[in-house]
């Protein structure tokens, strides 16, 4: 619905849902490389054999808070039932032991007066262990019908009713922070935080660069944002020792400088390829043999409205980078501000780019000379004819 009303890319959209169709379901020609980040963020890790569980019980909100939600509901509404039952078996055993149970069989008085021989018990208007539970409901929540009270006969009474209230209080402070810290994720924030489906490797500068397009559909903004690239591969040592995901910082450069990125509209985040990038001896020839290449990108910041750290993440396979193509501009100027037309967020053009490595161009720059370069592009600008709003009469003859 989204993609219909021209607020998220088409494309984007189908790269979502692609993610969630089952492996069996999809074609495809030739074995894939496994991710390591998906498309969506999520990491493709499994956790296996851990022998060491006691270690979740020593930071039980953490693990409450990454449950299902129907686990969390589950235990939110057994811890409060369990707490009830408990405490409710200890008030009918203090009104057993007490004889509050005898005494109100022989003689039941209404509105919980004395019984027989003036006797007093320590909760009135408690019969069996259906009332004791009545009775812990109404102490733990603070609901106090009236029709059951403590007296000051038995001071256990006095003491089983101040630790229970204390044990609601941290019941109610552990659960309604859980189900807070549930609702108000990071990652939910990171729904509208878009990455463009390609990346593409060109000409810019005189150099070649790998460029990917970041934008936030929201008009809040991500402060402080910083933007990371890796490059996780397969690689072995000197010595035989085999890597199976080696993951390799990569500078960035982006139109504000350094990692710190203003993310008002979509911005083209590149990076140089230089003899320093684990790009430098890829060709366009050979990009895909690199199938064990995998380009993982991070976006983070702090919510604006609400103060709470989120990250985005997306990755790039081999086959997902295009080689000599570009994005397409999106902003432009119009009615006196900038527009972002969303609906191109991810189209490319193909532009001239050499199809030799940025090793092989560093080396040989003569290589550039049978290069046709555009002349420099700027920030689109629409003409839009205004309609007079008046009209002037002819004069009368």
């Amino acid at each position: 619905m989204l993609s219909r009303k021209g607020i998220i890319p088409e494309e984007y959209v189908l790269t979502r849902l692609a993610e969630d169709v089952p492996e069996h379901a999809r074609y495809r020609a030739r074995e894939r490389k496994a991710r390591f980040v998906g498309k969506n963020g999520a990491c493709n890790v499994a956790h296996k054999n851990i022998r060491e569980q006691g270690r979740f019980l020593q930071d039980v909100f953490t693990t409450l808070v990454d449950l299902k939600w129907p686990h969390t509901l589950v235990i939110f509404t057994m811890s409060f039932l369990c707490s009830w039952l408990l405490f409710a078996m200890i008030w009918w055993l203090i009104a057993f032991a007490h004889g509050d149970l005898d005494q109100s069989t022989q003689m039941h008085l209404p509105g919980g007066g004395l019984g027989a021989g003036g006797f007093v018990p320590c909760v009135t208007e408690m019969h069996s262990f259906t009332s004791a539970f009545l009775f812990s409901i109404e102490v733990q929540v603070t609901i106090g019908f009236g029709g059951r009270m403590m007296t000051e006969e038995c001071p256990a009474a006095i003491f089983v009713l101040i630790v229970q209230n204390i044990v609601g209080l941290v019941l109610n402070s552990i659960m309604l922070g859980c189900i807070f810290m549930k609702t108000a994720q990071a990652h939910r924030r990171a729904e509208t935080l878009i990455f463009s489906k390609h990346a593409v490797i060109a000409l810019r500068e005189g150099k070649l660069c790998f460029m990917l397009r970041v934008g936030d559909l929201r008009k809040s903004m991500i402060i402080s944002a910083t933007i990371h690239m890796q490059v996780v591969k397969k690689t072995s040592s000197l010595e035989g020792e085999v890597v199976p995901l080696n993951q390799i910082d990569i500078q960035m450069e982006n139109p504000v400088g350094g990692n710190n990125i203003f993310l008002v509209s979509p911005l083209i985040i590149y990076h140089v390829i230089d003899k320093n990038s684990p790009l430098y001896e890829v060709s366009p020839a050979n990009l895909h043999q690199h199938e064990d290449l995998e380009v993982i990108v991070i976006l983070e910041g702090v919510v604006e409205t609400t103060g709470i750290t989120t990250q985005a993440r997306t990755s790039y396979l081999a086959d997902e980078i295009l080689w000599g193509q570009r994005f397409v501009p999106i902003v432009a100027e119009e009615d006196g501000q900038y527009s972002v037309d969303y609906s191109k967020f991810g189209k490319t053009v193909k532009v001239p780019t050499p199809n030799c490595t940025a090793k092989q161009l560093e080396e040989d720059r003569s290589i550039m000379d049978t290069i046709p370069l555009s002349p420099r592009s700027t920030t689109r600008k629409r003409s839009i004819r205004l309609k007079p709003k008046f009209s002037i009469a002819g004069e009368p003859s």
